[in-house]
């Protein structure tokens, strides 16, 4: 993903950046907070299929999305193993995510605590003029985690689809 795309899509990212503080010690013991885990991706019309995100590229909305994660959690208390598959449809600005229930006593933050595996794969998109799978399937993911509010999101890179055929007057040869 080039650095202006990243920069365009940072806004996006800080609303789940609110965060609550940690809750109060209870019965002599410290209480973490529970872990919060999102996954996150969008899904863009790539006009010009040039495998980029140009000036005539736009967001898709109502585009169709399976996401498939495996989270195994590694802690002194639990061995626990989420596995999720779900279909999500991206908002107005062409972006899906999926809330992750929360497992008290998994600390997602650090390093060691939670080992995960994710995909995204199109499903299908809601503009007939850009409905040609692009980019189908990604597992490469950035990972952003606030341990004191032991918050995680992880953000796919984005899927696209493309026009049946390319505007040679808007994209070129």
């Amino acid at each position: 993903m080039n650095p202006m795309t990243l920069l365009l899509l940072l806004p996006l990212f800080t609303q789940f950046l609110e965060v609550e503080p940690a809750k109060p010690k209870l019965s002599g013991k410290t209480r973490f907070p529970i872990s919060q885990i999102s996954v996150m991706g969008f899904v863009y019309c790539d006009f010009c299929s040039n495998n980029s995100f140009s000036g005539h590229s736009y967001f898709l909305p109502g585009a169709e999305v399976k996401v498939d994660c495996m989270f195994k959690a590694l802690s002194e208390k639990t061995a626990e193993q989420i596995s999720l598959s779900v279909n999500r449809t991206t908002n107005k600005y062409g972006m899906y995510k999926l809330e992750i229930p929360s497992v008290d006593g998994v600390k997602c933050a650090e390093d060691s605590a939670v080992v995960s595996s994710c995909q995204a794969s199109l499903i299908g998109s809601s503009s007939s003029a850009c409905n040609v799978p692009g980019y189908r399937t990604t597992s490469n993911v950035i990972a952003i985690k606030a341990r004191k509010a032991n918050l995680c999101i992880y953000s796919f890179n984005a899927l696209t689809f493309r026009p049946s055929k390319r505007d040679i007057t808007l994209c070129g040869n």
